[in-house]
């Protein structure tokens, strides 16, 4: 394959210099959205509360960005580099040796960046060199593309140290009081951030209602309703309450000086047929004393003396009728309820019971 067939100078030169302009004028479109996603980030974390998961995000894209910009500057210089030395490219056959890394950093490059002007720069540099040439650019073969501009390029995202040094960095700039609510560990530092597990999103934040206070509010009012009331002061005996019954104040109310306990005296309510206690229960059953009866007709005396006339067998068979007797008029007045007794009669109503 004969080399140079299609390269043009005249083409590869302005290539070059509109490359230069390009990258200038998107290094510059850059900086600006870069300053204004600062402020964005800047107003994230002085939310309350801080809006992290979100701020880190767009902290990992204006890495990003600020890596392109990096990048573009160092592919700007190489432009430079190579429309000052266009006349040594264009009378050499092979590519010289201190201009290999430029020229591969350019092709592989334009596969990377939004820069159309390196698309014909890489057209002209396989036309000259070959495909060959092209292709180990384009793989980095042997590591001939300039590192740094291959580390800014890189599609692999920031370590998650360097995406907390950067909103640190923001937060002193604006003077926002924001600390990370979850520290970095030793292993995460130089891993890439984890995906965000919307630990700063509202609840309810649409509608700004937020459910979650109700959820708050109704469980402190449920607790002040549920809650006793408050302690009085240490010592305070309160006041009986006015009804009927009597109330207790023998109680005595220990106090420390930890808490005041408050013990409320209760009113003993009284019932008007209570049942009786049980010492009252407990009493000896009451005898009954029947009355003395009405003397019968012509008294008891006069009785007693006719049966001691008729001699001491009818006197002693008559004490005994007169006792039976005795003990019968008893029963029977006390199965009526009624009759009255001489005191004779309770004396010989004893001794039957005695016997």
């Amino acid at each position: 394959m004969v080399f140079g067939v299609g390269y043009k100078a005249s083409k590869l030169k302005p290539q070059l210099k509109m490359a230069v302009t390009r990258f200038q004028i998107s290094a510059n479109k850059k900086s600006a959205l870069m300053k204004q996603q600062i402020r964005e980030i800047a107003t994230l974390l002085a939310d309350d509360p801080p809006k992290e998961e979100k701020a880190r995000i767009k902290a990992e894209a204006l890495i990003r960005d600020d890596n392109t910009v990096e990048a573009y500057e160092i592919l700007q210089l190489n432009c430079d580099l190579l429309s000052g030395r266009i006349h040594l490219i264009t009378h050499s056959k092979q590519c010289p040796p201190d201009l290999i890394s430029c020229i591969s950093t350019l092709i592989w490059a334009s596969a990377i960046v939004d820069i159309p002007e390196l698309l014909e720069i890489r057209k002209q540099f396989r036309y000259k060199y070959g495909k060959e040439f092209d292709s180990d650019a384009i793989q980095n073969v042997g590591g001939v593309v300039n590192d740094r501009v291959a580390a800014r390029l890189s599609v692999q995202p920031p370590s998650a140290f360097l995406v907390q040094t950067y909103l640190e960095k923001i937060a002193d700039q604006h003077e926002v009081a924001w600390k990370p609510a979850v520290p970095l560990t030793g292993g995460q530092i130089s891993e890439p951030m984890v995906a965000p597990t919307g630990i700063s999103v509202p609840i309810g934040g649409g509608s700004g209602l937020n459910p979650s206070t109700f959820v708050e509010g109704a469980l402190d009012a449920h607790t002040k309703a549920s809650a006793p009331p408050a302690s009085p002061s240490s010592g305070f005996i309160p006041e009986a309450p006015k009804g009927t019954g009597t109330v207790s104040t023998t109680s005595s109310i220990s106090t420390t000086n930890h808490q005041s306990q408050y013990v409320p005296v209760l009113p003993t309510p009284s019932t008007p047929n209570a049942p009786p206690s049980k010492i009252e229960e407990i009493e000896e059953e009451d005898l009954y004393i029947p009355g003395v009866p009405k003397n019968p007709p012509g008294g008891f005396h006069s009785q007693n003396r006719n049966n001691d006339d008729d001699g001491g067998d009818g006197g002693d068979q008559a004490d005994r009728a007169s006792t039976q007797s005795a003990g019968e008029r008893s029963t029977n007045a006390k199965g009526d309820g009624g009759g009255d007794e001489s005191y004779d009669d309770l004396a010989a109503r004893f001794a039957s019971l005695q016997s």
